[in-house]
């Protein structure tokens, strides 16, 4: 039986990792034609091709490894046209690159570090995704694709990071309404509010977090001998945190079949986070 996806091809932002690999991953199983992954560095690309090997002959011969910034708009037109001359054409973008600031609040920053942190985050959480769009839309236009955005809980709720990602995540979620009004009726637009993934999600630069990840916390607490399948704190709280099982509401949305009628719509994959109640009564008692 053909994929929901079948001889689609898509370009993913942040590919090398994390909620990008595995997206990259699962629209190869449902019949991509071909997945252009970016990202940073080579070495990240390289183990999101060697996952497609490890599913089966010939998963590895439609990945297209790119590397570079999406803060750069050369960066990204090399890229999307690397794509098209590869594949041929462009049916599904999936801006997915960013940084986390690792809940780094307001009170326990100076103002010149939440500006440094400010410009850094928005720099690739917010400008990334806009430029990908703005390289890329003119090709969606031609196959009639979709923009699937790689969004967070904290796009709709607080204390899914400090304030800077918390209104990083919020423009992102403006963007998904804005785009889906400008390019319709040829380019549908939507979200996914991911939320508790375990990922290689990593900080900024400009707080010295660059080499701190959401990853290595979970290895440290498996070390400890904790239980990081606890999720007690989420309705769902026996939902996987593996990148994998959050695939499908992105193959929903690129779908054709399945997703015809929806646009600027965002989907919370995120374990129930939006009615779990508030955790604490207020979040500034020790000030």
């Amino acid at each position: 039986m053909a994929g929901r996806l079948d001889g689609d091809i898509a370009f993913i932002t942040g590919g090398g990792s994390g909620i990008g690999q595995a997206v990259a991953l699962r629209f190869l199983k449902e019949g991509a034609g071909g997945v252009a992954v970016f990202a940073r560095t080579r070495e990240k690309l390289e183990a999101t091709i060697a996952a497609a090997a490890d599913l089966g002959p010939g998963y590895a011969d439609r990945v297209l490894a790119v590397t570079g910034d999406v803060r750069s708009v050369p960066d990204l037109q090399a890229a999307v046209a690397a794509t098209v001359d590869r594949f041929g054409k462009l049916d599904i973008l999936v801006p997915n690159a960013g940084v986390w600031d690792f809940n780094r609040s307001l009170t326990a920053t100076s103002p010149e570090e939440i500006g440094a942190l400010y410009d850094e985050l928005f720099d690739i959480n917010v400008k990334g995704y806009l430029l990908t769009c703005s390289v890329a839309w003119p090709e969606l236009v031609r196959t009639r694709g979709n923009i699937v955005m790689t969004l967070s809980n904290a796009s709709f709720y607080s204390a899914g990071g400090g304030p800077v990602y918390t209104a990083a995540k919020h423009a992102d979620r403006g963007l998904v309404t804005q785009l889906a009004y400008e390019l319709a009726p040829k380019v549908r637009v939507n979200g996914v509010a991911v939320g508790g993934l375990r990922t290689d999600l990593r900080g900024p630069e400009s707080a010295g977090l660059e080499n701190r990840s959401i990853e290595k916390g979970f290895a440290k607490r498996e070390a400890r001998g904790d239980d990081v399948t606890d999720n007690r704190w989420l309705p769902l709280h026996d939902s996987p945190v593996d990148p994998a099982a959050s695939t499908g509401p992105y193959v929903m949305f690129a779908s054709r079949r399945d997703a015809a009628t929806v646009t600027g719509a965002v989907l919370n994959a995120d374990g129930g986070m939006g009615v779990r109640g508030f955790a604490t009564a207020a979040g500034g008692d020790d000030l």
